[in-house]
């Protein structure tokens, strides 16, 4: 299986000062990869990286040829007295057909918000409608972060469902920073913990129990990692893996 991203001793610094040093991190076709950290420990910096947003100040990212990446940004602030539907900022940059549209919201869980404007969204209906845009490329790899923050309890868990579905629908692999340290997908296949460098990784129980995590967090209730675990029992109300090419190699010295 070849791999969709990797980095190997990636380094990056904000003018003097270091954010991020001897990163390790890839990612496979299919597979959730949940990234839990403190503040300040170059979560979002590490997601900015892999999409080329940063320029690393040493080390190797390697992608998969013609990798198609969706990015769900932390947060989008519109103007409220901006008049934009959400059919119409999923035109930008590049126009997509009605079919294509519908299909991404649908795949969201948002398929009656087409003709609302952007500014009257619920903080989850925008955050869905900030999904169904990244879907619209048909990503091999969706990058999200931080998506559920601003969300209540019952929202980050809907969320959480939304992007298993759509793992299950599109066969892609999911990179998903969490500020929410308790809370991690039972789906995850590996959670990463980062500051500024990998302090363990693996299996959400194995991250759990590792004495790295538990000294970054603590072990009570507000540090020890909860797994959120849902049974497909009964339905939801949505408003409340495949080969992959070679990689190309870049560099960032």
């Amino acid at each position: 299986m070849t791999r969709l991203i990797e980095a190997t001793g990636l380094a990056v610094r904000y003018g003097a000062s270091p954010v991020l040093s001897g990163v390790d991190f890839r990612v496979d076709p299919g597979e959730i990869v949940t990234i839990v950290g403190p503040n300040g420990s170059g979560k979002s910096t590490l997601l900015r990286a892999l999409i080329g947003a940063v320029k690393p100040a040493a080390g190797r990212i390697a992608r998969a040829s013609d990798l198609r990446i969706g990015y769900v940004p932390q947060r989008l602030h519109i103007d409220a007295t901006l008049p934009m539907t959400v059919r119409r900022f999923l035109d930008l940059p590049t126009r997509v057909s009605g079919r294509e549209a519908t299909r991404a919201l649908a795949a969201s869980g948002v398929s009656a918000v087409g003709g609302r404007q952007m500014a009257d969204l619920s903080g989850g209906q925008l955050q869905r409608v900030l999904l169904a845009r990244a879907l619209l490329c048909q990503p091999d790899l969706l990058i999200l972060d931080e998506p559920t923050q601003g969300l209540d309890q019952p929202g980050s868990a809907a969320f959480y469902r939304q992007i298993e579905a759509v793992r299950a629908e599109m066969g892609c692999a999911v990179v998903m920073v969490s500020h929410e340290l308790h809370v991690v997908m039972a789906a995850s296949d590996r959670v990463v913990c980062l500051n500024g460098h990998v302090c363990c990784e693996g299996h959400p129980e194995h991250v759990a129990s590792a004495p790295e995590y538990r000294a970054l967090f603590g072990t009570g209730t507000g540090g020890a990692l909860a797994l959120y675990r849902h049974e497909h029992t009964h339905a939801h109300d949505h408003d409340h893996h495949g080969a992959a090419p070679a990689l190309e190699q870049g560099t960032g010295t």
